[in-house]
C-alpha cells in the first residue's frame, strides 16, 4: 500500500523569489544606483578617516538594519581591522525616555542633536521615506553639518529631499522587497568602507 504524500503548493514561495530577483535586477541594472552607493561609501569612509563617526537609524526592520550596519563596523564584517566609529540609535532607555517626554517623532533627532558633530554621517533608513522620526533626524543632521545618506523606497518621500545621497529601492509594493534591497546596499557600503581602511 503506497503512502499518501500531500502535494505541497509552492507557487507563492516561487513568486517571492521571482519578485525579489526582478527588483534586484532592476536596481543593479541602473548604474546610477551603483554610483550612489559608491558616493555614500566614500562619504562614510572619509568621515571615519577624519576621526568622525557614522550614526544610523530606522524603525522596525529598518532599525534592525541600522543596528546591523553599525555592529559590522564597530565589530567585524569580513576582515580583521581596527574597530570603526559607528552607532545605531537603538538604546531602549533613550528611545523610551524621549518618546515619553517629547513624543516618538523625536527619538532619533534628539540623539543626533546630542551626539552628532559636523563632519559625521547619518544613515537614515525608511522604506516609505516618510517616517517622521527619521525625517526629523535628517533635518537636525543637516542643521548640525552632518552628511545624510538615505535608504528609501517608493518615491523617496520627505527623506529623499533631505539627503546628500539617496539610494532608493525601485518598488512601490510591500516593504519587504524594499528592505531586501536595503540590506544588499548596507553590505555593499560596509564592504566599501572596510576596503577603504587599508
Amino acid at each position: 500500500m503506497s503512502e499518501f504524500r500531500p502535494v505541497m503548493q509552492t507557487d507563492h514561495i516561487r513568486k517571492h523569489f521571482e519578485e525579489a530577483q526582478q527588483v534586484l535586477q532592476e536596481f543593479y541594472g541602473n548604474n546610477s544606483n551603483l554610483e550612489a552607493i559608491h558616493k555614500a561609501g566614500e562619504l562614510m569612509s572619509e568621515a571615519l578617516g577624519r576621526g568622525r563617526k557614522v550614526l544610523s537609524c530606522g524603525n522596525g526592520g529598518s532599525m534592525c538594519d541600522a543596528m546591523h550596519f553599525a555592529e559590522e563596523l564597530s565589530g567585524r564584517y569580513r576582515d580583521d581591522r581596527p574597530a570603526l566609529a559607528a552607532l545605531s540609535i537603538s538604546d531602549p532607555s533613550h528611545l523610551s525616555c524621549v518618546a515619553n517626554d517629547y513624543g516618538y517623532e523625536y527619538v532619533f533627532s534628539r540623539y543626533v542633536e546630542g551626539l552628532g558633530k559636523e563632519g559625521d554621517v547619518l544613515l537614515a533608513i525608511s522604506t516609505s521615506g516618510n517616517s517622521l522620526n527619521v525625517v526629523r533626524a535628517a533635518e537636525v543632521a543637516r542643521q548640525k553639518g552632518l552628511k545624510v545618506v538615505g535608504l528609501t523606497g517608493k518615491d523617496g518621500g520627505q527623506l529623499g529631499r533631505l539627503c546628500d545621497v539617496e539610494i532608493r529601492a525601485p518598488w512601490r509594493g510591500y516593504a519587504d522587497r524594499i528592505q531586501e534591497i536595503h540590506i544588499k546596499v548596507i553590505h555593499s557600503l560596509i564592504d566599501h568602507i572596510e576596503r577603504s581602511q587599508d
